[in-house]
């Protein structure tokens, strides 16, 4: 079984840095033989990502971590402590514009949750998910 390991990218404000982020989190997972898990990661990443870099001024961080024998935690790192709103359920949202972020986290990831944290003295706050590999 694989050992543990953990990635964080820093990343700006700036809309670019969703598709940095994905793209990143496609080679680690590849170079580590996690395929399986990419699709579903890439859509979870970036709705957390997205949420980060739209909703906040500050910069923020990704983190992916791989914890055996089989968990993938994504997180996103934000500079505002609020916390996000609770996600709606999908089925309520089929004529929404907007707001599918956490509910697609929610109905996609194995748990999700958040924790205000602090990085380099800025409070902020964690959103974070997890994936089970199969």
């Amino acid at each position: 079984m694989p050992e543990p390991w953990e990635y964080v990218l820093h990343i700006p404000n700036d809309p670019r840095a969703v598709t940095v982020s994905r793209r990143t989190l496609r080679l680690i997972l590849t170079m580590h033989g996690l395929i399986t898990l990419v699709d579903t990661a890439e859509l979870l990443a970036t709705e957390l990502i997205s949420n980060a870099v739209l909703h906040t001024k500050g910069p923020a961080a990704l983190r992916v971590r791989w914890s055996p024998p089989g968990t993938l935690r994504l997180g996103a790192w934000d500079a505002d402590p609020e916390p996000p709103e609770p996600p709606t359920r999908l089925d309520q949202l089929t004529d929404a514009e907007n707001g599918r972020g956490l509910a697609l986290v929610r109905a996609c990831a194995d748990v999700w949750g958040w924790q205000p944290l602090s990085r380099n003295g800025s409070r902020g706050k964690y959103v974070w998910c997890e994936l089970a590999a199969a």
